[in-house]
């Protein structure tokens, strides 16, 4: 399994949903949700993501997941290329990165972590595997030890309040059918 970090920046996206949804993590909900992944193309189902608080305090390291599908192009026209990639993911632990994060940006800089660049302009970037380790020791530490989420998706599971925001950006305001999970389009997503 391969880990990818998945970039927030508060000044490019607020996410005023972020308290609920990770409440809704903590009660053991399934919570899904879509991310932009940058030009990463190798992101696989079953990969692991860790969601990344950047750019203001407090930074670092504050959610985790499994990805559950590979990405895909969703149209963006304020992009060159007319489309941006995004992925889907489980998240299996998410704390309110408002108030706190989980590993501190601090934390990041010592060795084994400081073989890796945290501070990526955008999602999608490889944890190397020395860090990856180290990362999903501590992560393991201080979260707990949990099975991962189900990777076979009911038809209609819990999703991110944002995700159904971005469904209200779209052009027609619906989001389409892919695979067994309904995902929205977005119009123009967020940059994290």
């Amino acid at each position: 399994m391969t880990a990818f970090l998945l970039i927030w920046s508060p000044k490019k996206w607020p996410w005023p949903e972020l308290p609920d949804v990770a409440k809704r993590v903590a009660a053991g909900v399934a919570v899904a949700d879509v991310w932009g992944c940058g030009f990463a193309r190798g992101i696989l189902p079953g990969d692991r993501v860790f969601l990344h608080r950047v750019a203001t305090e407090p930074k670092g390291i504050f959610g985790s997941g499994y990805v559950t599908r590979a990405p895909y192009e969703v149209p963006d026209p304020a992009t060159k290329r007319g489309y941006r990639l995004c992925i889907d993911f489980v998240y299996d632990w998410l704390v309110d990165a408002h108030e706190h994060v989980v590993i501190p940006r601090d934390m990041l800089r010592v060795h084994p972590f400081s073989v890796q660049t945290w501070d990526a302009q955008s999602s999608g970037t490889v944890i190397k595997p020395i860090a990856e380790g180290a990362l999903e020791k501590r992560w393991t530490e201080l979260t707990g030890k949990r099975k991962p989420p189900q990777l076979d998706a009911p038809v209609d599971p819990a999703r991110s309040t944002k995700t159904a925001a971005h469904a209200a950006q779209s052009p027609t305001g619906t989001a389409p059918v892919e695979s067994s999970i309904s995902r929205p389009a977005r119009k123009r997503a967020p940059r994290r």
